[in-house]
């Protein structure tokens, strides 16, 4: 908040977005920070300096002569000198109340280590769009747990299906594939194909292993597969495990000129998520932000 302040010191009107890239420019955003995005697909910066701006108004820092144009008046200019170094939401709540005005943020905070074993803490503020985000992943967290466990529990047939579920719902195998399950014995080390069009031209094949949370896959089991895949001349495959991976077997399988992805336990748990595989939608929110273009 205190580079939007800084950036309309010199009591001139500027536009939105003009203000976002200029508040982006004086913060030392990065390329590579560009990159970063939120859910809903608006780059991270974009979304925490339209906030900061939007906090500043409803703490009546800043004008707004005209739609989508802001500039700073004397209660921001008060608000700038009091906070120099910075200006925390808890800190901007606290100035507005002293003056009258409600709390423009609603202020949430979450706990994060800081420092070597955890030992100090940080509250970290975070913006609403950002608290819904922080909130879906601790659901999402307890959700993965609960389907890793599930998938362990159940029969091979079951995990092997379920893993070839997964790809015909991440839209491998097209609109005329199929998947097919392999026989339990004598499957050649292969547990699935994926068949990407009627014909059986282009094929996936699947390798499925039920593991616990604390046991990995290592290279071995990577090579015995890769075996499998030459043997009917294929390129390319998955191998899934309930468990984790070796770095031995990572490794080997990114040095393979065949195509061979590696997924974990995490990794699988987030994909069934995702594609609505072994889970259902028990809610549906729409979350709205105001549309600048519009009042431009």
């Amino acid at each position: 908040m205190l580079p939007v302040l800084n950036e309309l010191s010199q009591d001139q009107i500027v536009v939105r977005r003009d203000l976002i890239e200029s508040v982006a420019k004086a913060t030392g955003i990065t390329e590579e920070d560009r990159k970063q995005f939120i859910s809903s697909g608006q780059p991270t910066y974009v979304s925490r300096i339209s906030w900061a701006i939007t906090y500043l108004h409803r703490a009546q820092c800043l004008d707004r002569p005209q739609r989508a144009y802001y500039s700073i008046n004397d209660l921001g200019r008060k608000l700038q000198a009091h906070y120099p170094e910075g200006i925390s939401q808890s800190a901007l709540a606290e100035f507005a109340q002293d003056h009258g005005i409600q709390d423009p943020s609603g202020v949430a905070r979450v706990q994060v280590d800081q420092g070597e074993g955890g030992v100090e803490k940080q509250e970290v503020e975070l913006t609403p769009t950002e608290q819904i985000e922080a909130g879906l992943e601790r659901l999402h967290a307890g959700i993965s747990a609960d389907l890793l466990e599930r998938l362990r529990n159940n029969a091979p047939v079951f995990f092997e299906q379920a893993v070839l579920d997964l790809l015909i719902a991440m839209g491998y195998g097209g609109t005329s594939g199929s998947a097919t399950r392999t026989q339990l014995s004598n499957d050649g080390g292969i547990d699935g194909v994926i068949d990407q069009d009627a014909l059986g031209i282009s094929r996936i094949y699947v390798q499925a292993k039920r593991y616990s949370a604390s046991n990995k896959v290592g290279r071995p089991e990577v090579q015995a597969f890769v075996g499998a895949l030459h043997g009917v001349q294929a390129n390319q495959g998955v191998f899934f495990t309930t468990g984790a991976f070796t770095d031995a077997a990572i490794a080997y399988a990114n040095s393979l000129n065949a195509r061979v992805v590696l997924i974990d336990g995490e990794r699988l748990a987030k994909l069934m998520i995702r594609f609505g595989v072994g889970v259902q939608v028990q809610q549906v929110v729409k979350i709205v932000e105001v549309d600048e273009d519009f009042f431009e």
